[in-house]
C-alpha cells in the first residue's frame, strides 16, 4: 500500500494530535508539523481548524458507513458481528477506532463532534433496525453494542464479555432467533422479535 495523500496524512496527524495531547494542542503549525507538510500544503487541504473538524467528521461517518456495509455481510450474521467487533474493533491500530478515538476526546467541547458521533451510534441502531422487526430489541442491540465498544476503549483491548461468552443465551433473551440476523443455521428462518431484509 501506498504512501497516504498529503489530505490524508493531515488528518492522520489532526488526529494524533488530539488523541495524544488533546485539543488544546491542536494548532494548523503543530498539524503540519506532524503530518510533515507544509503550512501552504495543510491550508490547501483544510483553510481553517473548523475545516479540519469537519474533515474528522466526514471521515467518520464514512468509516462507520463501511463497517456498517461489512455487517450487512457479514457471514457470522449482522449481531454477532456488531457486538463481537464492539470489543474487537476497539484497537488503536485500527483506522477507523483511531477515527472514533480522536472525535471522542471533542466531546462536550466540539458540539459538531457531539452531533457526529450520535449520528455514528446511530447508524448501528439503524442497521439494528433493519433486521429486527421489535425497535425496542432494536435499541437494546445498538445500547449494548455501544458500551462493549466503550468499554472496550476505555480498559484497553480485548476484553471478555459474558455478552460474547454466551451470545446464545443473550440472543434469546432478548428473542432474537433468526437465522439471517444471528449466522447460526441452526436458528428458524424467522424467530420473535426478529425479520431481515
Amino acid at each position: 500500500m501506498g504512501r497516504p495523500s498529503a489530505r490524508e496524512q493531515v488528518l492522520d496527524a489532526y488526529e494524533d494530535l488530539l488523541i495524544e495531547k488533546g485539543l488544546a494542542a491542536v494548532t494548523l503549525d503543530a498539524v503540519a508539523a506532524r503530518a510533515d507538510v507544509s503550512k501552504g500544503g495543510l491550508l490547501y487541504h483544510f483553510k481553517s481548524k473548523d475545516a479540519l473538524l469537519d474533515g474528522l467528521i466526514e471521515r467518520l461517518l464514512d468509516r462507520t458507513s463501511q463497517d456498517t456495509e461489512h455487517a450487512r455481510a457479514a457471514p457470522e450474521g449482522m449481531v454477532r458481528y456488531l457486538l463481537g467487533t464492539s470489543v474487537t474493533d476497539a484497537d488503536m491500530a485500527k483506522p477507523a477506532h483511531r477515527t472514533s478515538v480522536a472525535t471522542l476526546r471533542l466531546i462536550g467541547s466540539e458540539p459538531k463532534a457531539d452531533e457526529a458521533l450520535a449520528a455514528s451510534f446511530r447508524m448501528w441502531t439503524d442497521l439494528a433496525r433493519e433486521y429486527v422487526d421489535d425497535p425496542l430489541t432494536a435499541e437494546l442491540l445498538g445500547l449494548i453494542s455501544d458500551g462493549l465498544y466503550l468499554r472496550a476503549t476505555l480498559m484497553g483491548g480485548d476484553l471478555r464479555s459474558p455478552v460474547l461468552d454466551d451470545l446464545p443465551e443473550v440472543l434469546r433473551r432478548l428473542g432474537i432467533t433468526d437465522s439471517r440476523v444471528t449466522g447460526d443455521p441452526d436458528d428458524g428462518p424467522a424467530g420473535a422479535g426478529a425479520g431481515g431484509p
